[in-house]
């Protein structure tokens, strides 16, 4: 019989799983380009150019994060309440303490980002605090701690670099094959057709697994919040109470809205095909996992 350390693990593997598709687009893309082109440089280009960037994403990403979400320091007088729920459950989780900020928005919603778990955020929108009561804020703040201890945020940020990196390389190839870019004499032979195909689909196929990741992850940290509070039902009920709020943040962004516990752009469930290109999971079923598990 499931129950939530199962469906933990194998979020944690399937996300792997993801990721070392993810990893294979990636040098298969650069191998390609290069052997199109006849060029051993360009993988070893792009691979040392993915890594700067990595580290480069890895200092600054959670500065860019609360710029792009106008998110404001919490006063600790003013929101005592706060501070100690999450000083509290960083305490049971065994995390350090993180830094907590306010995102002035009448929309329910929350995120952490930061690099580390020595270096990170929680952040919840004045339209979040205004709606739950306690034992559903717990349940959130506790969702936010799990991405800090599976350190999803550093993963996600990973995903979001190569995604770039992707379709800046497919760009770049596809611009210059309008050019006759390529110096191999068997460029039109069936193979290299199917690269050439291969690297024009490369940034669709590089979001899917993006998004697929980023659903993952809030399963897991779904199940690893329900594990922190030992109560299912509190994040079961603010996620109800978050998926009636359809209307979108102020200051929604694609580039961060995987981070969110709900969608930014608005808490719709989809079904078929269009469950591919949203960045969570519906909130439907998150609620139903979670009541399941605490049967």
């Amino acid at each position: 019989m499931a129950t939530l350390y199962t469906q933990q693990d194998s979020n944690v593997r399937k996300t792997w799983l993801l990721m070392g598709v993810f990893l294979a687009v990636v040098v298969g893309l650069g191998y390609f380009v290069s052997y199109y082109y006849n060029n051993p440089f360009i993988l070893s280009f792009a691979i040392v150019f993915s890594v700067v960037m990595n580290i480069a994403s890895y200092w600054w990403s959670d500065k860019l994060v609360l710029a792009s979400t106008g998110a404001r320091e919490a006063d600790h007088d003013t929101y005592t309440e706060l501070y100690h729920l999450v000083e509290n459950l960083s305490i049971t989780a065994g995390l350090p303490m993180p830094k907590i900020y306010i995102v002035d928005d009448p929309a329910p919603n929350a995120f952490a980002t930061g690099r580390d778990k020595n270096h990170a955020v929680v952040a919840v929108t004045t339209g979040l605090m205004g709606m739950l009561n306690k034992n559903e804020l717990e349940g959130v703040i506790a969702h936010e701690l799990s991405h800090i201890g599976n350190r999803d945020i550093l993963l996600s940020t990973v995903i979001v670099v190569l995604v770039g990196m992707i379709a800046m390389i497919a760009d770049m190839f596809t611009r210059s094959l309008w050019f006759g870019g390529g110096d191999r004499e068997d460029k039109n032979n069936p193979l290299a057709i199917v690269g050439i195909i291969f690297v024009i689909l490369s940034p669709i196929l590089a979001t899917l697994i993006q998004l697929a990741v980023s659903r993952k992850r809030e399963f897991l940290a779904d199940a690893s919040g329900a594990l922190l509070t030992r109560y299912p039902e509190g994040l079961a009920s603010a996620l109800e109470k978050i998926g009636r709020y359809n209307a979108p943040m102020q200051k929604a962004s694609n580039a961060t809205a995987h981070l969110f516990i709900s969608n930014p752009f608005g808490a719709k469930a989809a079904k078929g095909i269009s469950k591919l290109f949203m960045t969570h999971p519906p909130i439907e079923e998150r609620v139903q996992l979670l009541r399941n598990e605490a049967v």
